[in-house]
């Protein structure tokens, strides 16, 4: 079967030094689902494994044991040229995600000629009870409509979610400081209205000085709008 292929493959690729990285480094995933496979030799495997015709045996495997199998069903499914099968592919597959790296590194680049269809799910996302669901939904929002595409709503939608997972106010914050770099004028209102929780709301001022892309001048109003542990 392919997905014993696969799993086979990936032992032989495993680094017990980069897997113990790895665990320090995705905390949400148990020790023993790591092998410690590098990124480089993944994204190989994807590309190989994207062509074979009975890839959809082991992208319908779910869930994946193995947190290297995960990331390797983000990379093949980010290669689909097809948006139909693509978006029908993550639908099924984001249920399953459950960490932030397997979520933050699964980026079709067909979504970006499919932006309007693309928005009808992130809608959906957004609402989701899963974490990395609604993590994805941000980061498709920040990929994909902080240029030429740029509606007020979409940030309006981001401030709105609150949650206590760290994974969720963690993009909101990344969101707002990527917005903040590329449509600063839009963004900053929310910030000075303080529409975000006030962990979310540091964060994304905090991310937002670190930016090579904000000026000096941005960082130094910025950083008078942070909230003190007196105002919470």
């Amino acid at each position: 079967m392919i997905i014993d292929k696969i799993r086979q493959r990936l032992f032989e690729l495993s680094d017990e030094k980069y897997r113990q990285m790895q665990i320090t480094t995705t905390p949400s995933v148990e020790c023993d689902r790591f092998i410690g496979v590098r990124t480089p030799p993944l994204r190989a495997l994807a590309k190989e494994y994207a062509k074979l015709e009975n890839i959809g045996d082991f992208l319908a495997d779910l869930p994946h044991k193995y947190f290297e199998e995960n990331q390797l069903h983000a990379f093949i499914v980010s290669l689909d040229k097809s948006f139909d099968s693509c978006i029908d592919n993550v639908e099924k597959f984001l249920p399953y995600v459950d960490n932030w790296a397997t979520c933050d590194q699964m980026n079709p680049k067909v979504f970006a000629k499919h932006k309007t269809e693309l928005l009808t799910h992130v809608k959906v996302w957004l609402g989701s009870d899963k974490t990395y669901t609604i993590r994805f939904g941000i980061k498709m929002l920040m990929d994909h409509f902080l240029d030429d595409e740029f509606e007020l709503a979409y940030p309006k939608a981001v401030a709105k979610i609150r949650s206590d997972e760290y994974y969720v106010k963690m993009m909101q914050a990344w969101y707002f400081a990527t917005a903040l770099s590329k449509q600063y004028d839009a963004i900053i209102p929310f910030i000075e209205q303080k529409k975000l929780d006030v962990w979310t709301h540091n964060k994304a001022i905090q991310k937002s000085i670190e930016s090579y892309r904000i000026t000096d001048e941005q960082k130094q109003y910025l950083r008078t709008l942070k909230i003190s542990k007196k105002e919470k």
